[in-house]
């Protein structure tokens, strides 16, 4: 029957006679996506979900307050992590029972295909500016701007480390910008809503005035970005940082789990009266305590980051060791490396306690140009950053652009590959061979010595030193 929707639609697909269909029946065939987005309020993953579903259409309902979720207690029950096994938020449940974590996916699966590249070249670029955001912009960013949200304690040189790192991508996106509208093509894509979010605590916290000078291009393409009704109904209204926020120790301290002190044992009088009677009558002495001074306000990002459970030492389990890693660490950075710290380093060693390993990165033949190896290292050193109390290391690129290596000289405490004891610290270290290394061989000795110093023949190498990376 030609006046039925079966038929119209069918017509729709006719290639012959599919110019004659109304468009909207052509609509009929196109699944719209539609489901719950979890998370905390004011995440910046999150946002990537929901400003890609402004420009879809896609259906999405956020639930990130009581009673539709609640943060640390909804993704702990065994429904949530039915579902998502890691319990960690941004989550989307479609309406269909659709399942996704990690946001850049769930932004993709939301997309429409416009923002997602209308091509093939469109949609790698497209994935090279999500990959982008995620490997050189999120790592400094986190290491600057979450010790002036009280998040994390203040490390000076991790900071002036990322405040480099963060001036080296937005020369990089500037230079990119000097002849675009935006990252991909000629209209907002996925590209941009996943730079501009990973760049959204930088230009509200710290990117000052005088710091974003250099970098026009950029923050034109921000400003333009943001102010796009679909950013803008996620986003509200955002205002540029006036003054680059600092390291606040009060509220570092505040964000901190409050410990109960233990309670104290009474202890009868020599008189034989009972203790809670001198109790009462100290009391009643006493002035009634001033009020505590009310704690400063956080806003609900920082309350949900503070909620996360703190993890346990991963080497709690070893004994003490005799050698002290952060004397020699001063030892390195104060004084001469062959002549002071490397003999005091073999003379403390605990080989034992610790234990010394060799890395070399897998992949050399996708290095290409040496900041960007070098941007490689410093990641991975930041996504370390809780390992630095029990590891020291030297890591070396070596050669030139088009043609490098990298490799370097681990210490862990312990016998084993210190990766291995923390989800937090597996991120990157299977992209390298590791060889764990005989302290008391000439090789080993050989090794250290060059590494530490960062001079010598680098045999195994066969390329010359480019430059240095220390973690401690």
């Amino acid at each position: 029957n030609p006046s039925t929707p079966c038929f119209n639609v069918a017509r729709a697909r006719c290639p012959i006679r599919q110019s004659r269909a109304p468009l909207f029946l052509l609509s009929l065939n196109l699944k719209m996506a539609a489901g719950t987005l979890y998370t905390y309020p004011e995440n910046w993953r999150a946002f990537k979900a929901q400003i890609a579903a402004q420009y879809s259409g896609a259906h999405l309902k956020v639930a990130n307050a009581p009673p539709a979720f609640t943060f640390g207690q909804t993704n702990r029950t065994p429904a949530f992590l039915n579902n998502f096994p890691l319990g960690k938020v941004p989550a989307f449940h479609g309406d269909d029972g659709f399942c996704l974590f990690e946001s850049n996916a769930i932004a993709h699966y939301l997309s429409s295909d416009a923002l997602r590249g209308s091509t093939p070249q469109d949609s790698a670029q497209v994935l090279q500016w999500v990959s982008f955001a995620d490997s050189e912009i999120i790592p400094p960013a986190s290491a600057w701007v979450f010790p002036t949200l009280g998040i994390m304690q203040y490390n000076k040189q991790a900071t002036e480390q990322a405040k480099e790192e963060v001036k080296k991508v937005l020369a990089v996106l500037n230079q990119h910008l000097n002849t675009r509208t935006f990252l991909v093509g000629e209209r907002v894509s996925l590209a941009d809503i996943s730079v501009v979010c990973s760049l959204l605590w930088l230009y509200k916290q710290v990117l000052e005035p005088a710091f974003r000078q250099p970098f026009p291009n950029v923050t034109r393409w921000f400003a333009t970005c943001v102010n796009q009704p679909q950013f803008k109904a996620v986003l509200g209204e955002i205002k540029l940082c006036e003054k680059m926020a600092q390291f606040d120790a009060k509220k570092f301290s505040e964000m901190q789990p409050k410990k109960d002190a233990a309670p104290k044992k009474e202890k009868g009088s020599r008189e034989g009266g009972k203790p809670h009677e001198k109790k009462e009558k100290k009391e009643k002495k006493e002035k009634a305590p001033a009020p505590a001074p009310a704690e400063e306000e956080m806003d609900e990002c920082e309350v949900a980051l503070a909620a996360e459970p703190k993890a346990k030492d991963p080497f709690a389990h070893l004994p003490k060791s005799a050698f002290v890693m952060d004397e020699f660490k001063r030892k390195y950075s104060n004084e001469d490396t062959l002549s002071v710290a490397l003999p005091h380093f073999w003379e403390h060693f605990d080989r034992e306690g610790y234990s010394i390993w060799f890395g070399e990165y897998c992949f050399p033949e996708e290095l290409a140009m040496t900041f960007m190896s070098c941007n490689l290292i410093t990641g991975m050193f930041q996504r370390l950053d809780k390992l630095r109390k029990n590891a020291f290391a030297s890591v070396i690129l070596f050669g030139e652009n088009n043609d490098s290596t990298i490799s370097g000289i681990w210490i862990f405490r312990g016998q084993d590959l210190a990766f291995t004891l923390s989800e937090d610290w597996q991120i990157d270290h299977e992209s390298y061979a590791w060889r764990k290394l005989d302290p008391d061989s000439e090789d080993c000795k050989t090794m250290v010595k060059e590494y530490f110093a960062w001079e010598g023949e680098f045999k195994h190498v066969g390329k010359p030193f480019n430059q240095g990376k220390i973690f401690k």
